[in-house]
């Protein structure tokens, strides 16, 4: 068990080691096109790729699709009350407190973990979450509600054709599902590599803010995870997928948001680097508590 786990975690510290390495040593690293390419070719190939290769039922992915809903629900509320409580920002602190970085860090652990299946749920996870993420993210942030941002995001369409197709029966011609998943297969590594350059890149402010609220952050993703998945039924691969994908860190683009509407990015991306540094620490035990 100790060396299943190391072998799921060292692909994940590894490939985010070389991207903090690489922009410590002053190297250019492109961020913006690099997670303009991500989003908005490799994800989309991913997706399709991932859900016209593997045997994913109706119910499977609507549940996961469900619990995804309901997670961010809870989360919203919880950290709304919270910020209340203790009269922080809810524009530049909410958004990381419901949405967490189910793409750069737990796509691969669903997929070094559970394999392709497990991988399958992450993406239906990970849609919900950007689909949300795009509308009702931005508009905590921004003050305002636009669907604009999310009707020009490429994954929200590869998703409604992927998931007709997949309803329907509908596999994709040789060549199409080739290309897209040798174009997917770039998005992970680049999105630990990134994620190891935000890391590299974000300071530290207000220490004992950005603590506080990163045990929040995983701590309620933990709980809530748990308690979803044993109210839903969910076992297996499912189950420790939904706790997984609840109990990661702050969403790098929670910073974007802040960095982009102006709410404070320099305390948001404290939290983002604290959040991820407590969940690389507690990963070995999370990793053993949803391992069959």
């Amino acid at each position: 068990m100790l060396y299943d786990i190391f072998s799921i975690i060292a692909p994940v510290f590894i490939c985010a080691l070389i991207g903090y390495t690489w922009v410590k040593r002053g190297v250019p690293f492109e961020t913006g096109f690099v997670s303009t390419l991500v989003m908005n070719v490799g994800a989309p190939c991913l997706i399709f790729s991932t859900f016209m290769d593997i045997e994913l039922s109706r119910s499977a992915f609507l549940t996961m699709a469900g619990a995804a809903f309901i997670t961010m629900v809870i989360f919203g509320m919880v950290g709304f009350v919270v910020l209340k409580l203790f009269k922080l920002d809810q524009r530049c602190y909410l958004p990381g407190q419901i949405f967490a970085n189910v793409g750069n860090m737990g796509l691969p652990l669903c997929l070094l973990a559970f394999g392709d299946e497990g991988l399958a749920l992450g993406l239906t996870y990970f849609t919900v979450n950007i689909m949300f993420g795009f509308t009702v993210g931005m508009a905590i942030s921004s003050g305002k509600l636009s669907f604009s941002e999310l009707m020009r995001n490429p994954m929200f369409w590869t998703v409604i054709v992927t998931v007709a197709l997949m309803f329907a029966g509908i596999r994709a011609p040789a060549w199409l599902y080739n290309t897209t998943d040798l174009i997917g297969g770039l998005t992970i590594p680049l999105m630990l590599i990134a994620l190891g350059v935000s890391l590299g890149r974000f300071k530290i402010t207000s220490f004992r803010r950005s603590v506080s609220l990163s045990v929040l952050r995983l701590g309620l993703g933990f709980i809530t995870g748990n308690a979803i998945a044993t109210l839903m039924g969910m076992e297996g691969a499912a189950r420790g997928i939904l706790i997984i994908e609840c109990t990661m860190p702050i969403a790098v683009f929670a910073y974007l948001f802040a960095l982009r509407y102006d709410r404070q990015p320099e305390e948001v991306a404290a939290t983002v680097v604290i959040s991820t540094l407590m969940s690389f620490v507690m990963l070995p035990a999370l990793l053993w508590y949803v391992l069959p």
